[in-house]
């Protein structure tokens, strides 16, 4: 828990540290109730003239304390809050400390903890203080030098980062030198203690370096590796091929831990993984887990440069690593599988979490101006709308000279802590761009709304598109810049898109620069009335209001060739049918719907995971987004009559899709088997929800036959989401049979608990009854998720229940975990900042849940902030 009040930090206020850490020793030396740590830090002091020497730290208990060899009495130095201050510090010089802490304890999972029998580390952003006394911020950059002790049969392996130099045995205990010839800032420090084995494997990189790869997991887990040393070997040799970017130590080690606040971390040489996103086998991985396992090992391969050998200068920079990485890892997995579909996915998920962001009392900029506490902002914003800015940038420059503008960044600032403003500089520099507008990506927050209108004139040959951009007013900046939005667009015929002229560039897809608050372009050689393709490739991260008709929607996913304005025709169409059925109340499916599905069913795509999406209904998170305000009951009773009503329609369609697609054959992890099952599962889901009892038979003959988690979880999921509580009633026996076969696999019993708390039939007190099960644990961040976060985000019927004992429940467990774990408690409190979305009665429940939150005497800083600012605009 933190103590003091939240104190607002400013960007504006950002001051070079004053004393450089040129390199720092420590000696880790781990027991079973304690650990000690010795730090030796070389001191020189940047500032011109003498000022205290300031150090952060949390939760140590200082046993002595020495400069330049000389032991210093109480007076010497004072603890205030999380700084030790030396008032008179020579300019060069040694400090040596000597600290306490006690990993056991450390529930918040951030610093030196306990996760089962291991012993880790967690120090982005400010968990380094928490392990020994230093300047813990990310421009203060060192050389490690790190022992670590402990008992050897207890803990045999003993790793941190860079490369193993010494080791050594004294008695029952044995310890391991290891050193980082690259200068890295505090919160890149890793440590792993534990009894673990390893997978092992050799990388020759581009210049015929020989580096060794090892993958260390509990003995039960070592069969899961496979798959993330493959992904890691692909990501290694993409990063060269499209990057230049060689690895530079001799080894590079994964972790994997079951206890662990975020998906993984980009330790120098030694990344620490949560066991869910690096461990992957068919009886407890799904498909869509495999995807996660390569991208994320990806990721933060692909950190070690744009992060690590180049990070930030200060939190408020955050993106410059996140959002360039996001795009790296997201582009990486475009060329591993389906580019389309790996867009769809990238910009469903930025439209479900960080449009609402943008939307609600957490809104902030990319680059943010100010924080309370930075573990609040690690956020979609910062990651995933990050990610976009970069893309953009990529889509203005193009590959090659975007790749000459990293390669630029890279080496001009390789062992800096830098800004977005340095980036940025690079890509202006080998581009001889302006982008001082385009900066405004950064600066100012909210999600910019773009209106388009379009004429044909038959007489000329011309089509004439207006666009018009806006931004709405967001906490701390009522106003806004125009953005320079990059519109990729073209016009579509009968017979695809059509070549036409803009400004003597004749192509079937233009690039507008959308730059001012209207412009309009002129396109001629325009032989048909055109159906304008707006957005093409979600081509910069902004709500598009093109006005078309469903005729014109269903035009475009018929004839289009851009896969995400199909996707985008066929969300709006359905969208458009379920609020109409929402505000009428009764079931109707209009017929441009049902030609729809009609057309897709009939003419199948021949990347199936693109026909499996266009296939879905828009999630509930999706269509409160698009709505001022709304019943989150209302539309979620329209969806399920919406799905029913589709599903009766097209059940002979859905039956017939299915049982094409189904094949006795041993799972496979290809692309192509995967996007079949994708496919086959909507089909199957689709059936059941008909209430056609062979699609029930099917489904449970597809459990019982099933050699994998993805069929296993599919068939369940079908019958516990069917519309009818008979249907859904029918997995009863399946759950039990789930359970009673792999309660001992950690990652499947966590798709297990999530299945059930988010099925619609599945009532709190089910929730509840499965916290106080054997499975569930309070202290782990993944079973939390599992299901209070599932719950909350994925169960729109009972977390909206009309009496607020959703919000309450959630309040509650908000309040619970602020003791154990304030990171993820203030994570869980999303859902309930986005109450201005709702009608004021809902609003007003949630408000309430809020202030009960509130409420409670010891809120950590992390949930104060949220709490706090999602509480101002109610008064």
């Amino acid at each position: 828990m933190k103590d003091s009040a939240p104190k607002t930090i400013l960007l504006s206020e950002y001051r070079a540290p004053d004393y450089a850490v040129e390199a720092i020793r420590m000696h880790v030396d781990l027991h079973d109730t304690h650990a000690d740590v010795t730090t030796v830090l070389a001191l020189s002091r940047r500032a011109a003239q003498a000022v205290p020497l300031c150090l952060n730290g949390a939760e140590l208990e200082l046993q002595s304390i020495e400069l330049d060899g000389t032991p210093l009495d109480s007076s010497a130095y004072r603890i205030e809050g999380e700084q030790l201050i030396i008032d008179a510090a020579p300019a060069q010089c040694q400090l040596k400390t000597v600290s306490r802490i006690y990993p056991q304890d450390n529930t918040s999972l951030e610093g030196l903890y306990r996760s089962r029998k291991l012993f880790c580390t967690q120090c982005e952003a400010e968990g380094f203080r928490k392990i020994t006394w230093y300047p813990d911020r990310p421009d203060v950059l060192s050389l490690f030098d790190v022992t670590i002790e402990a008992d050897k049969d207890a803990y045999p392996v003993l790793l941190s980062n860079g490369n193993p130099v010494e080791e050594g045995n004294q008695g029952g205990r044995h310890w391991v030198r290891w050193t980082d010839p690259w200068p890295k800032p505090g919160y890149l420090f890793a440590l792993v203690a534990g009894d673990l084995q390893y997978q092992e494997d050799f990388f020759v990189t581009a210049s015929g370096r020989r580096v060794q790869l090892r993958i260390y997991v509990e003995a039960k887990d070592i069969d899961k590796c496979d798959y993330a040393m493959d992904s890691l070997k692909r990501a290694m040799r993409w990063d060269e091929e499209v990057y230049g970017r060689e690895y530079d130590l001799d080894v590079f080690n994964i972790v994997a831990v079951d206890d662990f606040n975020m998906g993984a971390m980009e330790n120098k040489g030694l990344n620490i993984f949560n066991a869910s996103a690096v461990l992957a086998h068919p009886d407890v991985t799904t498909d869509m887990g495999y995807q996660r396992v390569e991208g994320i090992v990806a990721h933060e391969y692909f950190h070690n440069w744009s992060g690590n050998r180049v990070t930030c200068r200060d939190w408020f920079q955050l993106s410059l690593k996140e959002g360039f990485t996001v795009f790296r890892d997201s582009e990486f997995s475009a060329d591993m599988g389906s580019r389309a579909a790996k867009r769809i996915e990238d910009v469903a998920l930025l439209r479900s979490v960080q449009f609402p962001e943008d939307a609600g009392p957490m809104a902030h900029p990319v680059q943010p101006a100010s924080y309370m506490e930075i573990s609040n902002f690690y956020t979609p914003t910062v990651y995933e709308k990050g990610s976009e800015v970069v893309r953009m940038m990529h889509h203005l420059l193009g590959a090659q000279l975007f790749r000459k503008g990293t390669d630029l960044y890279f080496d001009r600032h390789d062992g800096q802590a830098v800004t977005i403003d340095e980036f940025i500089g690079a890509m202006a520099d080998v581009s001889g761009r302006d982008f001082s507008q385009f900066r405004r990506w950064y600066t100012q927050s909210g999600t910019p709304c773009v209106k388009a209108s379009g004429e044909y004139d038959a007489t000329t040959s011309t089509y004439t598109l207006a666009l018009s951009q806006s931004c709405p007013p967001t906490p701390g900046q009522p106003s806004k810049a125009p953005f320079h939005i990059p519109v990729a667009m073209g016009l579509v015929g009968v017979h695809g898109s059509l070549a036409v002229k803009l400004e003597g560039n004749t192509a079937t897809t233009h690039v507008l620069d959308l730059v001012k608050p209207e412009q309009q372009f002129v396109f001629t050689g325009v032989t048909e009335e055109p159906v304008p393709s707006l957005l093409r490739g979600f081509s910069a991260p902004v709500r598009m209001q093109t006005g078309l008709s469903d005729e014109a929607l269903l035009f475009l996913a018929k004839h289009d060739d851009d896969g995400f304005v199909r996707y985008e025709s066929c969300q709006r169409m359905m969208l458009s049918a379920i609020t109409a059925q929402a505000a009428h109340a009764r079931t109707v499916l209009p017929a441009s719907l049902e030609g729809l599905f009609a057309h897709l069913l009939a003419h199948p795509d021949d990347d199936k995971v693109i026909q499996a999406m266009l296939l879905l209904l828009p999630p509930m998170s999706f269509i409160i987004d698009q709505l001022e305000q709304s019943d989150p009951l209302a539309l979620c009773h329209a969806r399920d009559q919406m799905r029913s009503a589709l599903a009766s329609r097209f059940a002979h369609e859905f039956a017939q899709g299915y049982q094409s697609l189904l094949r006795h054959e041993p799972y496979q992890v290809t692309g192509e088997a995967m996007a079949r099952r994708q496919l086959q599962h909507v089909m199957l889901s689709y059936w059941v929800a008909s209430g056609d009892e062979a699609a029930v038979s099917a489904a449970v003959q597809y459990y019982r036959s099933a050699d994998n988690l993805t069929a296993r979880l599919a068939a369940l999921n079908a019958l516990l989401q069917a519309p009818d509580r008979a249907t859904s009633e029918q997995a009863g026996p399946l759950l039990a049979d789930f359970y009673d076969r792999w309660q001992s696999e950690t990652l499947a019993m966590n798709q297990w608990l999530q299945i059930q708390v988010m099925a619609p039939h599945a009532g709190l007190a089910a929730v509840k009854a499965l916290m106080d099960g054997p499975v569930f644990q309070i202290t782990n961040p993944n079973k939390v998720r599992a299901v209070i976060g599932a719950f909350c985000a994925g169960n729109a019927w009972h977390f909206h229940a009309a009496d607020g004992s959703g919000y309450r429940f959630l309040a509650e467990q908000v309040i619970v975990l602020n003791a154990i774990n304030p990171q993820i408690a203030s994570r869980l409190i999303t859902p309930l900042t986005r109450w201005q979305k709702y009608t004021p009665a809902v609003g007003e429940r949630m408000v309430a849940a809020l202030r009960l939150i509130a409420a409670e005497p010891k809120l950590s800083r992390d949930v104060e902030e949220v709490v706090l600012k999602s509480l101002q605009a109610a008064g």
